[in-house]
């Protein structure tokens, strides 16, 4: 990350303070060090700092802050789990903004395992809204590796999409209706339960990807599936990035409704995961060059799932694409493998600084983008350690490089723009995007004119003119 002077601390504005004491609480407002996990992104990129942070209890409190705030011309920031991989939940440093968190907005509101709809408060994690819609005897798809604190507020401002996108899509798609606090601090509410309502512009899905500039999600209906009852994983050792794109190819090609997820990680993110997190093993005999984790599932109990996986891994081991395999055999096991893929991150960063790019691309140009942007960073800096994984499925490459062994994390992390820019260049030869799940936040606004110029970055300013006059919503995201 570009390094740039702090600036001085401005002061607080009491009355404000005081407003928003009276009307929330005293334990609600948090001032001084109480602020301090708040401030930090989990990369531990950004170190902001808070005129305070407000915590409300519900939508009409949310709304009450909102409106005391612009009474004071003081910006919010809206925060989830504070998981963000691009700084999009984290204050600037001159504590002029209010950290607006949605922690305690905790209620599961119902749940109906007929329309097969779970409705949940900003403030549930996405753990706990599977667990709500597991014990309804549902599915709730959408899975990432931070669901554990990650929440669903923040899943939908950012847009989520995850290991199971390949046969659900992202977060987008699984929202029926939305209760969200615009800027002049009405309450949208729009907590409808309806496959299909064409009722004019459909302003969830404005609201779901804006990263908190438009609105602040307080509620949602999510749309659940049946819970599969037959599931297979296997973890294969392929021999390219090529051969891992001919194994999902041939599982799609006997039966794309069976495929669940579909990730492929790269040697050295595998070997950075076995080294550093402890407990995880790979149950293979040897290592490889690349890994696929395949998980099918299907709705029926015999659906041939076991038979299927076993007779497309039996003809790619023949040919050499797959250089070894394993089928989990029991929960145990599946949970191993899946820990494997879900450790990167971890991994990834008590490895030293990383420079993460979420990018997408054409499933069918998977395979390109690694081989060309790994050579062009090989290039640009020696001893980078280039460790992509991510859902080949969607197309979807977490493009991530990690610091030389030898190079200080400051001396690394000043050349992150120029290390984004060489992949992106890549990136954008290949009709890809820059942001493809994670966001802009404050790491890419930088990248909009050139990426989303002209009219279209015009119209995204023009809609938060419209709903956001005063610029109080999450400054300094998403847009530059």
């Amino acid at each position: 990350m570009q390094q740039h002077a702090i600036p001085p601390l401005r002061p607080p504005d009491t009355a404000l303070l005081a407003a928003l004491r009276e009307r929330l609480g005293e334990a609600a407002v948090l001032t001084g060090r109480d602020t301090d996990g708040y401030c930090e992104d989990w990369r531990g990129l950004y170190h902001g700092r808070a005129m305070a942070v407000v915590r409300p209890a519900d939508t009409e409190a949310v709304a009450d802050a909102v409106r005391l705030c612009v009474q004071h011309r003081v910006a919010i920031v809206p925060q989830g789990g504070n998981t963000s991989m691009v700084g999009g939940a984290s204050p600037h440093e001159d504590g002029s903004e209010i950290v607006l968190s949605l922690s305690r907005l905790t209620r599961v509101r119902g749940i109906d395992a007929i329309d097969m709809t779970l409705s949940v408060e900003a403030g549930v994690t996405l753990k706990a809204a599977q667990d709500a819609a597991r014990e309804a005897g549902c599915l709730l798809p959408l899975s990432i590796s931070a669901e554990g604190s990650a929440q669903i507020g923040g899943v939908l401002a950012t847009n989520a999409g995850g290991n199971n996108t390949v046969r659900y899509g992202n977060a987008r798609e699984l929202v029926l209706g939305i209760e969200a606090v615009l800027p002049n601090g009405s309450v949208l509410s729009g907590m409808r339960r309806l496959r299909k309502d064409n009722t004019g512009y459909a302003l969830r899905h404005l609201l779901v990807g804006s990263e908190g500039t438009l609105g602040i999600i307080t509620a949602a209906v999510l749309q659940l599936a049946p819970r599969p009852h037959s599931l297979e994983v296997a973890l294969c050792g392929v021999a390219s990035p090529e051969a891992a794109l001919a194994l999902f190819t041939e599982f799609r090609r006997r039966d794309p409704s069976a495929i669940q997820a579909y990730e492929f990680m790269s040697g050295t993110g595998m070997a950075l995961v076995t080294g550093l997190i402890e407990g995880a093993s790979l149950p293979l005999e040897g290592t490889a060059p690349h890994y696929v984790l395949v998980e099918l599932a299907s709705g029926r109990e015999s659906a041939g799932l076991r038979e299927l996986l076993e007779e497309v891994l039996a003809q790619a081991l023949e040919d050499g694409s797959v250089l070894d395999a394993v089928v989990a055999e029991s929960g145990v096991q599946r949970a191993a493998i899946w820990r494997l893929r879900e450790e990167h991150s971890e991994a990834q960063k008590r490895a030293g600084a990383s420079v993460k790019n979420d990018v997408s691309v054409p499933v069918s140009r998977v395979p390109e983008l690694i081989a060309r942007a790994t050579e062009a960073c090989a290039a640009l800096m020696p001893g980078i350690r280039i460790a992509p994984f991510g859902h080949l499925g969607d197309g979807n490459i977490h493009f991530n490089l990690v610091q030389p062994e030898a190079m200080p994390r400051e001396v690394f992390l000043a050349r992150d723009h120029e290390i984004m820019d060489t992949v992106g260049a890549v990136v954008r030869a290949l009709d890809g995007s820059f942001s493809a799940e994670h966001g802009v936040g404050r790491l890419k606004p930088y990248m909009m004119p050139d990426w989303r110029g002209g009219a279209e970055l015009d119209t995204m300013r023009r809609i938060k003119q419209a709903l956001d006059p005063l610029g109080l919503f999450n400054p300094g995201k998403l847009l530059p």
